[in-house]
């Protein structure tokens, strides 16, 4: 039974991190901005999305300016409470990653990850991702290396396996920790073939937690604040990262830590929408934003609009928007009314 509760800071290398509930790395998504709001509504650390250490050790422009782009009003909320910006990096070459990781810390990361659990095919057939789990000798001269280029604690995203049954993530945990001294262990006790089907292992979980030297940060399945209490309790897990779970309501963050009750009224679904589009345009201008937000709109509409058909036709319209202004217009014309989520 895990005895300490999540809103308890916790150690990682030197930082005091303020609350063990933080935002996993999400693929394609964890922008600045994406950090920024969980950030503000209490997640105690947030991961970017995975970034390409070929990318930053060749130096292309579009992954220097924006993908390692650390935004001032992270600077000030870490200032303020202690946590550093987490930047993942992905690969499978350690000089690379040693460059890649120095830069990373240039930019303004406090902290390193290390995707070895991503299943996407273009990610493995490179040896990076959820390959590295069978590939262990790589892995821990990848997480060593990354440790000398950025001089900075070194965190490790895992899944249990390749395939189900496999507990070959579970052996490897043991080996970055004794061998090339990584700070903690973020797990997904699912394998990568299933992604995000299937039950998570919390037992596995729970027998990382008890046998490995770091803290092990619990992430895959955790969408409601009944399952993450649930998990966390079972696991006894250093902290939970949430991911999907989070897209579309940061408010879980706060229910999760106990600063609020119930859900959202529309009015704040609404102005948080409109935030988040404020600052994708801030970050991408206004064309590039309008089609990064195409993959957000749903995440918000289903807290905007009860009926199915309803929600499909405005998600259909949302979809076919050329800019925010066009969107917010769209938005504008939903009706006010509590729903059910």
């Amino acid at each position: 039974m895990n005895r300490v509760s999540l809103t308890d800071p916790w150690r990682l290398g030197p930082y005091e991190i303020p609350n063990r509930v933080l935002l996993a790395p999400l693929a394609g998504i964890g922008t600045w901005f994406v950090r920024l709001q969980a950030r503000r509504h209490g997640a105690g650390m947030a991961v970017s999305e995975m970034v390409s250490s070929f990318a930053i050790h060749h130096r292309n422009e579009k992954t220097m300016r924006e993908l390692l782009f650390v935004h001032p009003d992270e600077r000030a909320l870490g200032a303020a409470d202690g946590a550093p910006v987490s930047i993942q990096l992905f690969g499978q070459d350690p000089d690379v990653m040693r460059s890649a990781a120095e830069t990373a810390a240039q930019a303004g990361a406090g902290v390193i990850d290390l995707n070895m659990g991503c299943p996407v095919p273009k990610v493995c057939k490179t040896g990076a991702g959820a390959a590295l789990i069978k590939d262990p000798d790589t892995a821990v001269a990848v997480a060593r290396a990354a440790a000398e280029g950025s001089g900075l604690p070194v965190t490790v995203k895992l899944r249990s396996g390749q395939r189900p049954g496999e507990t070959d993530g579970y052996a490897l945990a043991h080996r970055l920790v004794d061998e090339a001294g990584v700070a903690a262990i973020g797990f997904h006790p699912r394998s990568a073939a299933v992604h995000h089907k299937g039950t998570p292992d919390y037992d596995l979980a729970a027998r990382l937690v008890a046998s490995l030297d770091a803290p092990v940060i619990l992430t895959g399945g955790l969408h409601t604040p009944a399952e993450i209490d649930a998990a966390y309790e079972r696991t006894g897990a250093a902290a939970v990262m949430l991911a999907r779970g989070s897209l579309g309501n940061p408010w879980l963050f706060e229910q999760v830590l106990g600063r609020r009750e119930g859900e959202p009224e529309p009015a704040e679904v609404q102005a948080e929408l409109d935030w988040l589009m404020d600052r994708a345009v801030e970050h991408l201008g206004e064309p590039r934003a309008a089609r990064w937000l195409r993959k957000a709109y749903p995440w918000y509409v289903q807290r905007l609009v009860a009926d199915p058909r309803a929600q499909k036709q405005l998600n259909e319209a949302l979809q076919r928007t050329a800019s925010p202004a066009q969107a917010r217009a769209l938005l504008a014309a939903v009706p006010a009314a509590p729903i059910p989520v």
